[in-house]
C-alpha cells in the first residue's frame, strides 16, 4: 500500500475511534434502539437516508410555522390554522415521498454493495487460482476430464 493510503487509513481510523469513544454514541449504542440498528444495517441506512433527506423540508416547514405565527400575532388567527393545516398535509406528503425514496436508495445501495463485493470476491478468487496453477505448472498441462466433443463425434 502506498504511504498516502496508509496515512489516510490512519486518519480515518482516528476519526472512527473518536466517534466510537464519544459518551453519547456509547450510550446510544448500548440502548435497545442502538442495538437493533446495529443488528439491522439496512434499517439503519434507510433511517439515515430519511433523516438526511427530510431535514430541508422540515426546516422550511418550521420557518413557515414561525412566519405564520408572527402573522397570527398581527391578527390573522383563522388564516394561521388553515395555512398550517395545509402546510402540515403538504409536509406529510413530502415526507412520505422522501421515505419511499430513501428506502429505494437504500435498497439500490445494498444491492450494489452485495453485487460488487461478490464480483470482487470472485475476481480475487479466480486470480488466486490462476496464480496457484501458474506456480504448479499445471496451466500448460491439459487436465484429465470429460471431453464432450469427442463423445458426440463418436456417437454420430
Amino acid at each position: 500500500m502506498s504511504k498516502e493510503m496508509q496515512e489516510l487509513q490512519k486518519q480515518w481510523h482516528s476519526v472512527v475511534q473518536t466517534i466510537h469513544s464519544n459518551a453519547n454514541v456509547v450510550a446510544f449504542m448500548n440502548s435497545r434502539v442502538g442495538q437493533y440498528l446495529d443488528d439491522h444495517p439496512f434499517v439503519a441506512l434507510s433511517l439515515l437516508m430519511f433523516i438526511a433527506v427530510s431535514a430541508v423540508p422540515v426546516g422550511f416547514f418550521l420557518v413557515f410555522v414561525v412566519t405564520t405565527a408572527v402573522m397570527a400575532c398581527i391578527g390573522v388567527i383563522v388564516m394561521e390554522g388553515v395555512v398550517i393545516a395545509i402546510g402540515g398535509i403538504a409536509l406529510l406528503c413530502v415526507l412520505c415521498g422522501l421515505g419511499a425514496l430513501s428506502l429505494g436508495v437504500s435498497g439500490v445501495l445494498s444491492v450494489s454493495y452485495v453485487a460488487l463485493s461478490t464480483l470482487v470476491n470472485y475476481w480475487c478468487a479466480s486470480r488466486a487460482q490462476m496464480r496457484k496453477q501458474d506456480a504448479n505448472g499445471s496451466l500448460s498441462q491439459k487436465q484429465p476430464g470429460l471431453d464432450l466433443s469427442a463423445n458426440t463425434a463418436k456417437s454420430e
